[in-house]
């Protein structure tokens, strides 16, 4: 006879583990299954953890989490080939009893993650590929079929968090294979440096830290960016474009990291450190029209494989983990009122992400992919127009401030004219309201 289990999780991302824990909590019989040799492995970059998100779940995770740095200060770079103007916030404010922002390591936390899962009475599984949903007389899913030997187990419900490249849903037609144009590939390495050097550096005590998040002509008229984040004895620096650029470009992801570890801007924060991991990652950018179809009879999505990451502010783990709890409450719910999980039932998940700050933050920036990935100047041209103003400016010479003032007037509208400019400034402000 075949084991049942309440709900069964596909994947140990921060969707996979928000879900099951919240599930096992509750009391239901909980079945996770992670292809990897464990949770993390393999994911060896690091991250951002947003406390909000993960307190909502486990309010005590502060006490044992794998945390590396509290971020006190975040800076923001318009780069071009020489320098960067940009803007940074800093406050001691920052340093609260209960930080909201966290440098983290992923195969860590994840580790971390799962134990607390594990700890909650929820079953476990790795090194273990789902390679079909089991499906009934009549559609709905039922269950899943691995790779193991008698390896068909049936649920109640089933949530797929195997991210944004997983093919479990892609072939049982529950979503279509995200679009080149709408998935960014991320590659990162971990620069080790001992704890203070980072502190000189960045100007940090204890476990502050800082963010660096940077764009324009380094990613060389792509849509990208680029990040640097301290964590206690290293550094997590990375770059990411949208997978179509790089075929249309045919720019290979390492040489354009190499290019922005030498600039002048980057290379003293890293000069010495020694390089131990690197690592490739996809991460949806397609935003709000992108999300496929969320729930069927059966069947939650959840996490990157719902396309929730918020392009705009560089948010991630916090709509995972949000998403995760939310289907998690909604099979809840299902089951204390006796309701079965059919399609009917399960759109009270769509409905609470509505609800939430997650679609409302995605449907406010919908066009923001778009405007930017067919406006390439915003990468190009206005990275080298800000750098001359700033450059001419800051340049004591025998020219006038007024004359000064003229000559960087000048060279926006030779560089877009004025028409340009007004369409510039209304594509970005529609894309941004």
């Amino acid at each position: 006879m075949r084991e049942h289990f309440h709900a069964i999780v596909v994947g140990a991302g921060p969707s996979g583990n928000a879900a099951a824990y919240t599930l096992a909590k509750a009391g239901l019989k909980v079945l996770q299954i992670e292809r990897g040799e464990y949770p993390g492995s393999k994911n060896v970059q690091g991250a951002i953890l947003y406390a909000d998100a993960l307190e909502r779940i486990i309010p005590t995770f502060r006490e044992d989490a794998p945390l590396e740095r509290h971020v006190v200060e975040q800076r923001i770079w318009m780069m071009d080939q020489d320098g960067h103007a940009g803007a940074h916030y800093r406050s001691s404010s920052f340093n609260e009893e209960k930080p909201n922002r966290y440098t983290i390591i992923r195969a860590q936390f994840d580790k971390w993650f799962s134990r607390q899962v594990q700890a909650a009475g929820a079953l476990v599984i790795c090194e273990t590929t789902v390679t079909a949903l089991l499906r009934g007389e009549n559609g709905r899913v039922e269950g899943v079929v691995t790779d193991r030997e008698n390896g068909v187990v049936t649920a109640d419900i089933v949530i797929l968090a195997e991210g944004v490249n997983g093919l479990l849903g892609t072939r049982a037609g529950l979503r279509t294979r995200p679009k080149a144009e709408h998935v960014a590939l991320a590659v990162k390495e971990m620069h080790f440096l001992p704890q203070e050097t980072i502190e000189a550096r960045f100007n940090l005590k204890e476990d502050e830290g800082v963010v660096i998040e940077a764009t324009g002509t380094i990613t060389e008229g792509m849509v990208g960016t680029a990040f640097i984040y301290t964590n206690k004895e290293s550094l997590s620096v990375g770059i990411g474009c949208l997978v179509s650029d790089f075929g249309e470009t045919k720019t290979k992801p390492y040489e354009l990291l190499d290019r922005f570890k030498r600039h002048s801007s980057v290379h003293p924060l890293i000069e010495g450190a020694e390089v131990k991991e690197y690592a490739a990652h996809l991460i949806p950018e397609g935003g709000y029209k992108a999300i496929p179809q969320l729930y069927g009879d059966g069947w939650l999505i959840v996490g990157d494989a719902g396309s929730f990451v918020n392009a705009a502010h560089r948010e991630g783990s916090n709509l995972a983990m949000t998403t995760g709890r939310l289907a998690a409450e909604t099979v809840i719910h299902n089951r204390r009122m006796g309701l079965p999980n059919v399609a009917e039932n399960l759109k009270r998940y769509k409905d609470e992400l509505d609800r939430s700050f997650v679609m409302q933050d995605l449907k406010k920036y919908r066009n923001l992919p778009e405007t930017l990935h067919t406006n390439k100047q915003f990468f190009t041209t206005y990275p080298h127009l800000i750098s001359s103003a700033a450059q001419k400016l800051l340049r004591v010479d025998g020219d006038s401030k007024r004359q000064k003032e003229k000559d960087i007037t000048a060279a926006f509208l030779r560089t877009r004219r004025f028409g340009g400019l007004i369409t510039d400034v209304f594509k970005m402000a529609r894309a941004w309201r």
